[in-house]
This record gives C-alpha cells, structure tokens and sequence, in this order.
C-alpha cells in the first residue's frame, strides 16, 4: 500500500500563517506577545528525504518573499524582524537584505550582513556596490569593485555611474577602457554613464562620437539613448555630428519622436542654423506625423532670436498654435539684448516680469537693456523694483578643480588663501593683453552709470577670470583649464577668454548656463554664437 504523508499536530490552535509573519503587529493580539511564541520547527529526517515536497523548502521560498515584499514597501525593520527568526537562510535572504538596507541608505547595516555571509555570489557583490554607489561613497565603492572575484556588465556600469555622478568622469573614462580591454559588452546603461562623463568634461571628440554611435547602433538602442548623444552634442556644439548620427538612426530604423526634434532644434539653435532649424520645424508634421509642440517653436524662437530675426521670431509667435511659454520669450528678450533691439526688449521684458514675477533674470535682463541704451533711470527703476518685491540677483560663480580640490570664485572675491598670487597673475594677463594685442574691456552692456574706470575693474574680477587666473597659476601649459560657472558667460569675459587662449597657449573649456564652450587658438567653439 502506498505510503501516506505524515501528518503534524500542532502544539496549540493558530493562524495559518506563522506568528512571526503575521501581516499585522503581534502586540494588537490579544494574549499574544512575541515572547509566547513557539520555537520555529526543525527539521528532521523525514523532511530531508522528501526535497520535492520539503515544508522546509517551501518556508524559505516564503521567507524570503515576505522579505522581499517589506523591502519593497520600505519597512527594513519589520523585514530583519523576519529575517533573523529564519531557521535556514539561503543566499536570496542575505541579497535581499543587503539590497533593501541599500536602498533605505543604511549603509553600514548592509556592509554588515555583507561581512557575515556565509557564502556570496555576484548578486552579493552588486548589491553592496550598488548600496555604495547610492550613497556617493567613491572610495568604499571602489575599494569593493576591485575585491570582486568576478564582475559582468552590472559591476563595471554601477562603477561608472559612481565616477560619472560624483564629478570624476576622467576616472569614469578610464575605467571604460579597462571595461573595454577585458572584453565586457557594453548596455544601454554604459552609454549614459559615459555621455555623463563627457558631458561633464566637455570633451566629446570625434573618436568618442564614433564609438558612442556604432555602441547604440549594435545594441539596436530605443531613441533615448541617441537622444541622450544628441543633447550632449549641442550643448558641446557639435551640431555636424548630430546631424550625421540622425541620419544613421533613421537608416538603423530608429524613428525620431517630438523629444527628438526638441535635441536636434537645440543643437542647431547653439549652432546658429537657421536654414536647417526651419526646416527641421516644418518636416516635423510633414514628413513624420508629429505636431510642433511650444518647446519645439521656443526652439526656433531663440534660433532666429540670437541671429538677429526678431521680426521672424515675432511672427512665428504669432502663427503658433498655442501662447509662448516664458522660455519662448525670455529667448527672444535675450536676442533684443544682443541686437540691442531697445522697444521690442522693453515690451517683452515688461510681459515677462507680469508672468514671472519672482525670476530675478527677467529683471536684470531687461535692466542690461536699459542701460546699453543708456537709459539709466529706467534701469535703475527695474533693480528697485528688484528690492521691492524681495528678489536677489544670483551672484555669478565659478568653479575650477584641481588635484581633487573645488576652487570657488565669485567676483571681486579676495576670501581664497592665494588672492595675491591671483591678482597678480590677473594684473600679469591684462597688461599683457593690451600690449600684445590692445585688447579693451566691452563695457557697453549690463552695467549702470558708473565712470569707464570703475566699469573696466567691475569687469577685470570676473569670475571666471579669476578661476582663468588661478588655473594658469598652478596647471602646466599642456593641461586644459575647466571652468563651471552658474550664469551665461558675459561679452568681455567671452572675449577675454578667447585671447588668453591665443597669447599663453593651451585649452579653456568653459561650460556656462547654456553650453560648453572651448577656446584655443583665440577662437571658440560656439563661434561667437552663445
């Protein structure tokens, strides 16, 4: 006769599922506390011998999904409550665990349980780099990327996305070479990392462009990794390779989307394409079923703005479908500053202070056109108005590194510990501006009615000028000077920066409020068009 399946009395009447897991706290029962619990089972021979029907196997599946579901809901307290009455853990608590402390950014519970595993795979050691990546922590996270006995595409990716988010993307690129010499295929999840590194470095060169493109085209990517390669072109001004790697999407079958447009529009805007942004507006519906939508026409707006084609922008406001954003028009008040178009700016500058009442760059927009055209009482009548309403100006900041050391600079700034040496060097680069090339300051614009002196030292302590000065001080002729400021690079410092680069030699790359911008040579990659 066939063998009947044991059966288990229990010691006493209870609720189907254990105690411990019970969905509501012990304490809410009456007469029951954690305390009075019975011992979890132990396992016996019988229970050995049966592994397809072992109660003991299936405690540990459902151990391990009530774990997982309390981290998923975030509440790692009641999960380690569970997980420490286990009777048997396998590899899945422990991973699951460490993930979940990870995540709520309990660091050192995870790295704990990391140290007292019994034994660990490379979920393990995922898991806790990506615990560490989380966290921001670079050296730890490192530290364990280099102890892991093996690694796949998920290792090498949370490595780089540690160095691309925490401001070290020479170490990012580095690493993609050594990822690259072992072997390891490239995801989707590397070309961002990378592109984040380049972005930040501002040094997406051709060699780069053409590794990036054939790594989406292989991986047969969705557009929203070659929109990622798009913007990262037109903030760096590469607009020809943008426009070649469209063509190579539409060739490998991706199809652009309204994100797309919005990409490639920018990159023609940076570039002062306005044929070819035109265009790219009208194909849109025509040839690819997709309405312009406002960020499409700001696009455009700005392009034709910043060319001098105010009177196009104005009737492409006109015509659009919808009513201009604030963007819209704040680049079309900054083409009538460019173009020094005073009633058209005054118009604008008035609309935008009406809708956005608290964006103090409306106002010292329009104040800049005041006063370049010398109307300084209305000038000074927008900064009142300014105070009045609580609104303070940004103040402009950049920021140099160096051996691992952030330098700050604000304008006029004497609080870094080598401020002599700076000024000096900045009295040095001025005086030898003028003798080599009789350079004078650009001061026509964006300050009030102060004396031509005044208005030449207001724009000789600059910034950026002073982060210029500080990275020639202490950086070989051969190394690039990186400079990140907060606000759009002014006229005279644009300048400035474009015949440092010729007289003393080497690379400056400036990345302001809306682009990157390289000097060599005396000349700019944004050609004059920023």
């Amino acid at each position: 006769m066939p063998r009947s399946s044991p059966t288990i009395t229990p010691l006493f009447h209870s609720p189907p599922w254990p105690l411990s897991l019970c969905p509501f706290p012990i304490s809410n029962v009456p007469g029951l506390c954690q305390d009075h619990l019975p011992p979890p089972p132990k396992p016996t021979s019988l229970t050995l011998q049966l592994p397809h029907q072992s109660p003991l196997l299936r405690d540990v599946v459902s151990w391990n999904a009530m774990i997982d579901g309390y981290v998923k809901r975030g509440e790692m307290g009641h999960a380690r409550m569970v997980f420490d009455r286990m009777v048997c853990r396998d590899v899945i608590s422990w991973n699951t665990m460490i993930n979940g402390y990870a995540i709520v950014g309990k660091i050192d519970e995870a790295k704990r349980l990391f140290d007292e595993m019994p034994e660990r795979n490379l979920v393990s050691w995922n898991s806790m780099l990506s615990g560490f990546v989380k966290c921001g922590n670079v050296e730890e996270a490192f530290g364990l990327f280099s102890e892991m006995p093996c690694r796949d595409v998920v290792s090498w990716n949370s490595m780089l996305a540690c160095y691309a988010q925490c401001g070290k993307p020479n170490e990012a690129l580095a690493l993609f070479d050594q990822m690259q010499a072992v072997g390891v295929k490239p995801s989707e999840a590397t070309v961002v990392s990378l592109l984040s590194a380049c972005a930040h470095l501002g040094a997406l060169d051709k060699g780069c462009i053409c590794i990036l493109i054939s790594m989406i085209i292989e991986l047969r990517s969705i557009p929203l990794l070659a929109l990622h390669l798009w913007t990262c072109m037109a903030i760096l001004g590469h607009v020809k390779e943008a426009q070649q790697l469209f063509k190579e999407m539409k060739e490998a079958g991706v199809e652009p989307n309204d994100i797309t447009f919005v990409a490639m529009l920018s990159a023609c805007s940076h570039a002062g394409m306005v044929d070819e942004g035109q265009k790219l507006l009208d194909c849109m519906s025509s040839s690819y079923g997709i309405e312009p939508k406002v960020e499409h026409y700001g696009c455009v707006i700005d392009l034709l703005a910043r060319a001098g084609l105010l009177e196009e922008a104005m009737e492409l406001i006109g015509t659009m479908p919808m009513e201009p954003n604030p963007c819209a028009l704040g680049a079309l008040l900054e083409g009538c500053r460019i173009h020094g178009n005073f009633e058209l700016g005054e118009m604008v500058g008035k609309r935008l202070i009406n809708l956005q009442p608290c964006h103090s760059g409306r106002y010292i927009l329009l104040s800049n056109i005041y006063a370049a055209a010398k109307k300084w009482d209305d000038a000074r009548k927008v900064r009142n108005l300014m105070k009045v309403n609580g609104i303070s100006k940004v103040p402009g900041v950049s920021v140099i590194e160096l051996k691992g050391m952030v330098h700050r600079f604000v304008a006029g700034d004497w609080s870094h510990p080598e401020s002599n040496k700076i000024y000096e060097k900045l009295n040095e680069i001025h005086t030898r501006l003028k003798s080599a090339i009789g350079y004078s300051a650009d001061t026509g614009n964006g300050l009030l009615d102060m004396e031509e002196e005044d208005k030449e030292h207001a724009l000789a302590v600059h910034s950026e000028k002073l982060a210029i000065a500080y990275g020639l001080l202490h950086l070989d002729s051969k190394e690039a000077i990186r400079i990140v400021k907060n606000l759009r690079v002014c006229r005279d410092c644009h300048h400035v920066t474009k015949l440092i680069s010729k007289v003393y030699g080497g690379e400056i790359i400036v990345r302001d409020r809306n682009r990157f911008h390289h000097f060599e040579d005396g000349e700019c990659s944004c050609l004059d068009f920023w």
